[in-house]
């Protein structure tokens, strides 16, 4: 698995466009490869991106499996106490959209959490060195809104306290509308 910031002109201007790549070997003469990414710092929608994978069990220990099930029960507290005091959050769209730091975070994940609850994943795969580890899903509802099942991944990197350094997220789920 491989993160990359491609950095591409757009208009005139520089976008960063994350971009995360997936290479499994499933024999001696074959890679298979999977790109994961946004289109919405290209063209600015959102487009549907059907699964790739099968859900799979996935065991998720440590401050990953905690993350995931916060995030499922849209416990915004419980994601915040997740992250290190300076980690960050960034969405798809890319380096501009990240939430750092506890108020910032938790700022994020109420918001993300006022479409009637947390965020529905089934994990498909997971690749962990220790330090990062990449989660492949298909996101499957959003509050109480059902979704169109969609691929994503998202890499999180542990600090050496055990906590989020880091979640970057690479899908292109658009939140549903919210209302008050």
């Amino acid at each position: 698995m491989v993160e990359l910031l491609a950095r591409l002109d757009h208009d005139g201007r520089e976008l960063a466009w994350p971009v995360a790549v997936v290479a499994e070997s499933p024999d001696d003469l074959s890679v298979v490869f999977r790109t994961y990414c946004s289109q919405w710092p290209v063209d600015e929608r959102r487009h549907i991106r059907p699964p790739i994978l099968k859900p799979e069990h996935a065991h998720l220990g440590d401050v990953v499996g905690r993350y995931q099930a916060a995030l499922a029960a849209g416990d915004a507290e419980a994601v915040v106490n997740t992250f290190a005091p300076d980690g960050y959050f960034r969405d798809p769209s890319g380096p501009n959209y990240a939430h750092r730091g506890t108020a910032a975070l938790r700022a994020f994940f109420t918001s993300c959490f006022s479409a009637g609850g947390g965020i529905g994943l089934e994990h498909c795969a997971v690749t962990d060195d220790g330090v990062r580890c990449a989660l492949e899903y298909n996101c499957l509802r959003w509050g109480s809104h059902d979704l169109p099942p969609q691929a994503g991944i998202v890499v999180y990197e542990r600090g050496p306290d055990g906590l989020l350094a880091a979640a970057r997220v690479y899908d292109d789920v658009e939140a549903p509308a919210q209302h008050p």
